[in-house]
């Protein structure tokens, strides 16, 4: 990904990401013009989608179960038979 200065319009280097949420970062950013020497936030954000992921809620919630330890699986499976 390429950021440009909002000032002079040069390449720019990303320095640090602060991560929000999974849909949005803060971009924390310096001018690679040494002339120019601006340091900038830039955000990332999600805006939609394109196409939907082959990844089923089901299949997801499967990979979620599997990186349960077995503790926390019998606890959930206790909770589940409940409903």
């Amino acid at each position: 990904m390429r950021v440009f200065c909002p000032e002079c319009g040069d390449k720019s280097r990303i320095q640090k990401t602060n991560r929000i949420s999974n849909s949005y970062a803060d971009l924390y950013c310096s001018c690679g013009d040494p002339e120019c020497g601006h340091s900038f936030v830039m955000n990332l954000s999600f805006s939609h989608t394109l196409s939907p992921s082959a990844k089923t809620s089901s299949q997801m919630a499967i990979e979620l179960l599997k990186s349960l330890a077995p503790e926390q699986r019998k606890e959930l499976q206790q909770q589940l038979s409940s409903l």
